[in-house]
């Protein structure tokens, strides 16, 4: 088989999350611990950073992975979702596994893994955790696919647990509350391990979660939030940025009371990190600036407390007409995040649509909630058409906002070079 050929078959054979939602979830741990016994325990051979939450898990990993880049430091990355490559997935310094190595995986292994039905995630947590042994990493920031306790990354034994933050999302599989998801979170807390908390958002009962958990396996717990850290200079824009750059702080600072890390941590190398978070880890979709005049913005934001995040800093943006281009999946609380875009409407312009993507919200529902409300809004069968439009009728001084799903900004970013070739 080829690239292509690998990938169709791993998607049918293993479908993904993104795709049909809960139908690909796996809960437990029994078939990732099958794979990594036949594997050889690849994730013991390197040293491991775990990072969970709901939002900001991308962007605190790949931040974190770029400064121990610039340390010296050859770095596996693991996120998920992708947005346009699959390989995006798994990164050592930056750079993509190769094509061939993907298909290689697939050809020696699948006799053994076919009868074990795993989950695409399952089988791809595998094949990460096996590409950075033979890439000899030194250490591997490992983002957590969904949850934590139950997640097939959380056998790893880090060197530090990082949660973000807690807000509701994938209820059906995390609790109705944020108590019970911040309990599947803290699943990654380990013994003796330290933990970093980013936020807790005034929420006395998730951070007793957190501490009981960080208690009871003697793990020495910081809340982020509530320590003091100093201005930092970051690539990533967007003020919902500064508490995860406050996170990435704190995690660094914990990782300099450890041995490994605490020569190599020079202030040198983490101001570069944190000025090429980009560059070096290869993160896109976090408030990323495609064009100037008009200003054309995409974030990959995509529950209620994201959104909520990027309607904040949509409204502090100086322009004569924001234009904002939106799309959901079906499985998130999109009434809620509609509530939020409808507080620019005095002045702001919609172009709803939906990414191309099995699990979409279709743009009609979408505009049928505005509508009831009397506010205007136009409906595109594409992300590329919506974004197209929004373009053609907007003036250079205007600013158009592309989100509400990573998969949104997938669609954007694999069709932008088209996209804005007719309005050069």
């Amino acid at each position: 088989m080829n690239y292509a050929e690998t990938l169709e078959y791993r998607y049918n054979a293993a479908p993904m999350f993104s795709n049909i939602g809960a139908g690909a979830y796996k809960e437990g741990l029994a078939t990732t611990m099958a794979l990594d016994i036949h594997l050889g325990h690849p994730h013991q051979r390197y040293r491991t950073i775990h990072v969970a939450g709901t939002n900001g898990k991308g962007s605190v990993s790949s931040t974190l992975a770029a400064i121990l880049q610039s340390a010296g430091l050859r770095v596996g990355l693991y996120t998920s979702p992708h947005l346009i490559d699959f390989r995006e997935r798994i990164r050592v310094n930056g750079a993509m596994i190769p094509e061939n190595r993907v298909v290689r995986f697939v050809e020696e292994e699948r006799s053994f893994f076919e009868p074990l039905a795993p989950s695409f995630f399952e089988l791809t947590t595998a094949l990460a955790f096996k590409y950075f042994a033979e890439e000899e990493v030194d250490v591997a920031v490992v983002e957590v696919g969904l949850g934590g306790r139950l997640d097939c990354t959380n056998i790893i034994s880090p060197d530090l647990s990082v949660i973000t933050n807690i807000s509701f999302d994938h209820q059906q599989f995390l609790g109705s509350t944020l108590p019970q998801i911040a309990a599947e979170k803290a699943g990654i807390i380990k013994t003796g391990v330290p933990t970093v908390v980013g936020e807790t958002n005034g929420h006395a009962d998730v951070r007793d979660v957190f501490a009981t958990t960080a208690r009871a396996k003697g793990s020495v717990i910081r809340f982020a939030d509530e320590e003091a850290f100093p201005a930092i200079e970051s690539e990533l824009k967007g003020d919902y940025q500064r508490a995860n750059m406050q996170t990435v702080q704190c995690a660094l600072d914990a990782l300099q009371r450890q041995e490994f890390y605490r020569e190599r941590l020079s202030r040198e190398a983490i101001d570069y990190g944190f000025q090429h978070i980009m560059e070096l880890s290869g993160l896109q979709g976090r408030w990323q600036l495609l064009q100037e005049r008009p200003t054309v913005v995409c974030d990959a934001g995509h529950n209620a407390a994201g959104v909520t995040y990027v309607v904040q800093q949509l409204a502090k943006q100086p322009n004569d007409c924001l234009r904002i281009v939106f799309g959901m999946v079906s499985d998130k609380d999109y009434e809620i995040a509609l509530n939020q875009l409808e507080t620019l409407s005095d002045r702001a312009v919609y172009y709803f649509s939906q990414p191309s993507n099995k699990r979409a919200l279709p743009a009609d529902v979408l505009a049928q909630t505005f509508i009831k409300k009397g506010l205007h809004v136009s409906t595109y069968s594409s992300i590329r058409t919506a974004v197209a439009a929004a373009l053609s009728e907007a003036s250079p001084e205007d600013f158009i906002f592309v989100g509400g799903s990573c998969y949104v900004v997938a669609d954007l970013l694999a069709s932008w070079p088209e996209i804005r070739e007719p309005n050069q």
